[in-house]
């Protein structure tokens, strides 16, 4: 890095170098020349990484931050020369080959970090372009667009580095195979994964995983009927004789009647539910009460014909919604009793502002919240709890961790809590216990 500023320095301010030092400064000019080209090739950064996205983030932090020093060291020499009153002609040239040769290192730079960072967001790169232009302003934006870009490289690397020292201990792969089920209004992608990063982290670690693929929204009845066809193909066709369920949301209910009404449970070694609303969703009542007939007939229609194109043979969106109420999970909880020999056990988290989550989920908090306190932005924390046992999970200070991040929805690396490693422990926890 220090490398790299020091060649852009020395490149930028060619014409006061020679100026100065006249023929001398060939001796320094040439190599430092050869060194940034290099350098905008390749960045020197010391040990290499072992995945090229982070190695590709590493190199554009390496230059930004060459770029910042280099900028404030030709500052000074602008500052310099006319304090020397070296004449406006050649102040204007030097201060042109400066800006040349640091723009090359700057987009250089940038272009990396947009295009291999996943930690920048479309809130963070749109800061960046809109704030690009605006003096001080924009180097404040720049400086924190390499601290998230830095902070993203030392942390994936440190993971990669974890899953390397205990691959020989494969600590996920259980007895049985992991099920993640998906909850209300998502449906299974091949491209894109309902449990963001959290699927690849298990796999590495020696997890076996099927997924669900339930339709994106009906009753929790018809939906623990396709979750029911899929675990028994699962099971004849690979003769695992049982699954561990980890469901998310709404999904939490539907694995529950296919264990309890549907026969599941003799293919059921475990059920993880994750901020599952087992005793309703006072915002669903709310949201069934406040529309008119007329809106929920229309907003179901949407829905529908969307999901349809989705792949959702016969979606219902009121259904779905239905089944989430106070009342339909209170029939749910007396007709569908835990079954013997199957381990039920429970997680969920909660906001603490809300801030805490993203769009729509900061808004939804406040209304849960209103209606049943301490939530995840959609669901209750006393709504979560179900089974032998339960597990809040939390960050320290005030971020709090939603809905949506307890699956990883935004492939966001939250200070103080580590998504992927909570299901590496969860499902090492379910082997350790025979399953």
């Amino acid at each position: 890095m220090l490398l790299t500023a020091l060649c852009a320095f020395v490149c930028a301010n060619a014409l006061f170098g020679f100026l100065v030092l006249g023929g001398i400064y060939t001796v320094i000019f040439a190599p430092c020349l050869i060194i940034l080209i290099c350098s905008l090739v390749s960045p020197f950064t010391g040990r290499r990484l072992p995945v090229r996205r982070h190695q590709q983030i590493k190199n554009g932090v390496t230059l930004l931050t060459a770029f910042l020093i280099a900028g404030v060291l030709s500052c000074g020499v602008i500052i310099g020369m006319t304090v020397q009153d070296f004449g406006l002609t050649l102040i204007l040239l030097n201060a042109g080959l400066a800006a040349a040769v640091l723009a090359a290192v700057f987009w250089d730079g940038i272009i990396r970090i947009y295009i291999s960072s996943v930690q920048l967001g479309i809130k963070w790169r749109v800061i960046g372009a809109v704030c690009g232009m605006i003096p001080i302003v924009n180097l404040i934006v720049l400086i924190k667009l390499i601290r998230l870009s830095e902070r993203e490289y030392r942390f994936e690397t440190e993971k990669v580095q974890l899953n390397a020292s205990r691959s020989e201990e494969r600590i996920c792969a259980t007895r049985y195979p992991l099920l993640l089920v998906h909850g209300v209004f998502f449906r299974d992608f091949e491209r894109i994964n309902y449990w963001g990063r959290i699927p690849a982290e298990l796999e590495k670690n020696g997890a076996v995983i099927y997924y669900g693929r339930q339709s994106s929204a009906l009753s929790v009845a018809d939906s623990a009927a396709e979750l029911n066809e899929t675990i028994e193909r699962i099971v004849s066709e690979t003769g695992c004789g049982k699954v561990n369920i980890i469901a998310h949301s709404k999904g939490g209910l539907d694995s529950r009647f296919a264990i309890s009404r549907l026969g599941c449970d003799r293919y059921t070694a475990s059920l993880t539910t994750v901020n599952t609303p087992h005793r309703g969703c006072k915002f669903a009542d709310y949201l069934l009460s406040k529309a008119g007939e007329g809106l929920r007939a229309r907003v179901s229609a949407a829905y529908n014909a969307a999901a349809k194109k989705l792949g959702d043979p016969a979606p219902d969106f009121i259904s779905a919604v239905t089944d989430l109420t106070f009342e339909a999970c209170g029939r749910i909880n007396e007709e569908c009793p835990d079954m013997p020999g199957v381990l039920y056990q429970s997680i969920g988290s909660r906001c603490v502002k809300a801030g805490s989550g993203k769009f729509p989920l900061n808004l939804t908090y406040l209304i849960a919240g209103h209606f049943e306190g301490d939530n995840d932005g959609l669901v209750s924390v006393e709504s979560m709890k179900w089974g032998e046992s339960f597990t809040e999970y939390k960050p320290a200070g005030s971020r709090g961790i939603s809905h949506g991040d307890m699956i990883d929805l935004n492939r966001e690396n939250i200070d103080g809590f580590d998504v992927r490693e909570l299901y590496v422990q969860l499902v090492s926890a379910l082997k350790e216990r025979g399953l």
